[in-house]
């Protein structure tokens, strides 16, 4: 099984271009299964997750015609062979649940497996289930599969009792081919919605609000072919910001885009450092320890969940008390006990971490649990004195292209090896 080996302390200085967001291209692919004309997606990030959703669409007939080296992929659903997703194509990744709205609007039925991914919570689909009903369709679970059936959806007016992206995502793409007028409200404003939102758009879709709490979606008879390029990957961004912000140094982060970090590149800029933006990216520069910063994690714009463990890293090495509230997902706060090993001075009370900066952490043999945890013990490890060991990096794998050549080129010390 490979692991990162990372030796540090060390400062990060140099400059990365962003990949494409892992979170906008997934449910872009689930749009490709709306139409039977070809889409082409570019600025596709090559990563585990991906080459997972090209193999399942593959399975259902999709063909696809993949240069994951010139990050492009193009799509055809003109044939689809199969509306099952199985477990054995969903148990790593949620992504898979969104297959079942645009199956069940294109062809009338989908069985879907419910979906794995990162162990960080339960994260239900009933907001998926309740939506696609409110529109006509007759859904049940069955041996563990989202089981459903509609002639053709009807339009309907849909209020989220809870914010979900994946629930927007799927009621949205379900919409675009629906008899009569969707109204998605309390929806996700998250931009890789928004850009979902554009993908669909260039297939004649007829979407407005994308980005607000309210989107309506006119149903069309068909959507035709199409082409988009997704987003940089905002968690990205934030991730190298925070690696920085720990370590110190200077990094120049190429296609940096402030208008999709929504609160979080402000929350981040409290940590200390400079902060400065050009036409084609921003210039950060820490010379002295960070300062710890407390948060709330909260939907966008608020300050991203998927930024909470390289925060929560920085914080531990950072001046000052700070606290880290975890409001999306329960059972988030995995990697604490792993840089608490580390001499993290952390305490947990449930949804709350309290965090005591300290000066420096200690190198050890350590486990990633989730993404975005493992993440955080990379950011750890670099600043930790000493080697450190980060098993199960397959974790980091399926969300970021190559950070250990990323890193490397910045200086850091950090093998991958297989042991």
């Amino acid at each position: 099984m490979e692991k990162f080996k990372i030796v540090g302390p060390t400062t990060l200085s140099g400059e990365i271009k962003l990949d494409g967001a892992k979170n906008a291209a997934l449910p872009i692919f689930c749009a490709s299964l709306l139409s039977s004309e070809d889409l082409t997606i570019t600025n596709v990030p090559k990563l585990g997750d991906v080459r997972t959703l090209l193999e399942l669409l593959r399975s259902l007939g999709v063909e696809i015609s993949e240069n994951l080296e010139e990050n492009n992929c193009t799509f055809n659903a003109k044939k689809l062979d199969s509306v099952e997703v199985p477990y054995d194509r969903v148990k790593t990744m949620r992504a898979s649940i969104l297959t079942l709205g645009p199956l069940l609007a294109r062809v009338g039925e989908a069985r879907v497996s419910l979906p794995g991914g990162c162990a960080i919570g339960q994260r239900p689909v009933d907001q998926h289930i309740r939506g696609l009903k409110k529109m006509g369709a007759e859904i049940s679970l069955k041996d563990g599969y989202v089981v459903a059936k509609a002639r053709r959806l009807k339009g309907a007016i849909i209020t989220n009792e809870l914010i979900t992206v994946t629930g927007t995502a799927n009621l949205m793409m379900a919409a675009c081919l629906a008899d009569g007028t969707t109204i998605i409200e309390n929806a996700a404003k998250e931009p890789e919605i928004v850009d979902l939102a554009g993908c669909l758009k260039s297939m004649g879709a007829e979407i407005d609000g994308a980005g607000t709490e309210i989107i309506r979606i006119e149903g069309v008879n068909r959507l035709h072919a199409g082409s988009h390029e997704v987003i940089p990957d905002r968690i990205e961004a934030g991730t190298f910001m925070c690696a920085v912000a720990a370590c110190g140094g200077g990094l120049y982060i190429k296609n940096f885009d402030k208008n999709i970090m929504g609160n979080t590149f402000e929350i981040l800029k409290n940590s200390g450092g400079s902060f400065t933006i050009d036409g084609k990216g921003i210039f950060i520069k820490f010379d002295k320890r960070p300062i710890g910063v407390s948060v709330r994690t909260d939907p966008f714009p608020g300050f991203a969940t998927d930024m909470q463990a390289q925060l929560l890293a920085v914080n531990t090495v950072g001046v000052g008390l700070s606290v880290i509230e975890e409001s999306i997902f329960e059972n988030r706060f995995m990697h604490v006990p792993e840089i608490k090993r580390m001499g993290g001075n952390i305490r947990v009370n449930g949804r709350t971490a309290i965090i005591q900066g300290v000066k420096s952490l200690s190198g050890t043999k350590l486990m990633a649990t989730d993404l975005r945890a493992s993440a955080g013990l990379v950011i750890a490890a670099l600043v930790a004195e000493g080697e450190s060991v980060i098993d199960r990096i397959y974790h980091l794998d399926r969300g970021y292209v190559g950070m250990d050549k990323k890193l490397i080129e910045l200086g850091g010390m950090v093998e991958r090896i297989n042991e």
